[in-house]
């Protein structure tokens, strides 16, 4: 990315009020992965390209459907069933041409996890499944990669009660603590998460069928928020 161009500094003009040349250029040179492009890494995504993150890989393999359109960024009538990794991709580069924006559509899974590229700077986590999760987190570890992932935002009202953590320390969520045991078992001992203090609604099944999780548009987002607060923030302040 081209740090000095005169385009560049015009976007970047309000940012330059409160980050010093050297934690733009940390960021400019950064390397951010993101799995996961739904109503919390739709929200992390346009964060960091907005920040000033030069380089952004997206790994994604849904397309748009309706019952996205109450709280993912991308999700409009006129994206539906397109992919979400290159619509974000699109997106992104029409709010910041300099950024490099790599779309991957592609499941992470345990049995084929989507490689992350060696120069990586930080792994965000906003996908749902556990399986993928424990894997992403196993491989940041063994890689000294920095991590955040995102614990349960479904059928939650209250978008003040989002917290960041060490997801060893959170209380009444269950997917944390389908995490910490799981991490335990592989020898992992911390794992900075996005968490919610509100414990889950009780969402009524209809026909005897598994509900599926509600979602209001503001408690996704300020998860996606508060993870791309705490890339920025942590690859912002690096000696």
């Amino acid at each position: 990315m081209d740090k000095h161009n005169t385009a560049w500094e015009n976007r970047m003009a309000r940012t330059r009020l409160l980050l010093t040349d050297k934690q733009l250029a940390r960021l400019t040179d950064a390397h951010v992965m993101l799995f996961g492009l739904g109503g919390v890494g739709s929200y992390a995504a346009e964060a960091l390209a907005r920040a000033g993150i030069g380089q952004l890989t997206l790994v994604d393999a849904d397309a748009y459907v309706e019952s996205n359109l109450n709280r993912q960024l991308g999700a409009l009538v006129s994206t539906l069933g397109q992919s979400k990794a290159e619509v974000t991709r699109k997106r992104l580069l029409d709010i910041n041409p300099d950024v490099e924006v790599t779309a991957v559509r592609a499941f992470h899974l345990p049995g084929q996890p989507v490689a992350i590229p060696a120069d990586v700077d930080y792994v965000a986590d906003a996908i749902d499944t556990v399986s993928a999760k424990l894997d992403i987190a196993q491989t940041c570890c063994e890689r000294g990669l920095p991590l955040i992932s995102c614990m349960g935002m479904g059928n939650r009202f209250d978008p003040t009660q989002v917290r960041i953590g060490d997801v060893f320390e959170t209380t009444a969520d269950p997917l944390c603590r389908v995490m910490r045991r799981e991490l335990r078992k592989r020898g992992i001992e911390h794992l900075r998460c996005v968490y919610s203090a509100e414990p889950a609604a009780a969402v009524q099944s209809k026909n005897g069928e598994r509900p599926e999780k509600g979602s209001l548009p503001y408690v996704p987002a300020v998860a996606g928020l508060l993870m791309a607060y705490e890339i920025v923030d942590t690859i912002g302040r690096r000696s």
